[in-house]
């Protein structure tokens, strides 16, 4: 399946889960490739826990500690773009229109009769989906209900009461905010380019095995010619989101930001050339 395919760069989609993607790249170069998996790291906006304020905190872990814990929680983001940034917001400090509020109050009650008995386990986990939200389009991902992210374990007689505070933001300014755990990437997986020097005690084969992707290409003919001017043209990304955002969503506005920079970088160098031609006459 092609999403991009206009003359210049393709990307061809492999295969598509709810929270990974695997696709190829193609026409493009190495820079290019690797500038679209930054964007996806750093430069996605997602919304993230930014602020965070406790009333209450009798548990065994310290304010800070749960601040931490609370910000590094994925919120859904697909509804985003209607989210201003805080910096571009009118407002004094945080308002509906640049900002969600998330609200947790867990109180332990101490219940005598139980607290004698061995066999009953008298911790309470509080977990992301305690959190209460005020915007149904921003909450804590909670695809494994079964298996929640945890935030702190209470004992009878502990209570937790906080408000917190989630805003726009982008990777680049904290990680809490990345729409993905990981990108794998690769191109030449026979290694035709000797851009990789693998450390051999023996048998590189052996030892070192051959690529997944190495199935989409041509084996290297051992008599085959080294080509000095030869360039990677051909790359395997794999995408793992933290379910904030589809992996599909996330490499097209990726894309899009890339563009965007690149259609402003141009302009400025229109105008620069404009100018200089002006003062110049050539």
């Amino acid at each position: 399946m092609d999403i991009y395919s206009n003359g210049g760069p393709e990307v061809s989609i492999r295969s598509l889960k709810k929270d990974s993607m695997k696709f190829v790249l193609t026409n493009t170069d190495l820079s290019v490739a690797n500038a679209l998996r930054r964007v996806m790291i750093a430069e996605v906006p997602t919304m993230a826990i930014d602020m965070v304020e406790i009333e209450t905190n009798s548990t065994v872990l310290t304010d800070e500690f749960i601040a931490h814990r609370l910000g590094m929680i994925p919120l859904t983001s697909f509804d985003v773009d209607r989210i201003q940034y805080t910096r571009d917001c009118t407002c004094t400090l945080y308002c509906p229109n640049c900002s969600v509020e998330l609200t947790l109050h867990v109180k332990v009650n101490v219940d005598y009769d139980d607290m004698n008995d061995p066999t009953i386990d008298k911790t309470r986990q509080v977990t992301a989906l305690d959190l209460i939200t005020s915007d149904e389009s921003v909450k804590p991902v909670s695809d494994d209900k079964a298996h929640p992210i945890l935030i702190v374990k209470m004992r009878p007689g502990q209570e937790i009461k906080l408000k917190c505070v989630a805003k726009k933001g982008v990777a680049k300014e904290h990680a809490k905010w990345s729409p993905v755990y990981g990108i794998s990437f690769e191109y030449d997986p026979y290694n035709r380019l000797r851009h990789s020097h693998y450390w051999i005690e023996e048998d590189e084969k052996l030892e070192w095995g051959v690529s997944a992707n190495a199935a989409e290409e041509t084996p290297v003919d051992p008599n085959e010619p080294f080509d000095y001017n030869a360039k990677p043209d051909k790359y395997y990304i794999e995408v793992e989101t933290s379910g904030c955002m589809k992996p599909e969503e996330v490499a097209l506005r990726a894309m899009t930001i890339m563009q965007d920079k690149l259609g402003g970088l141009q302009i400025k160098l229109d105008d620069e050339f404009k100018e200089d031609t002006q003062r110049w006459g050539y």
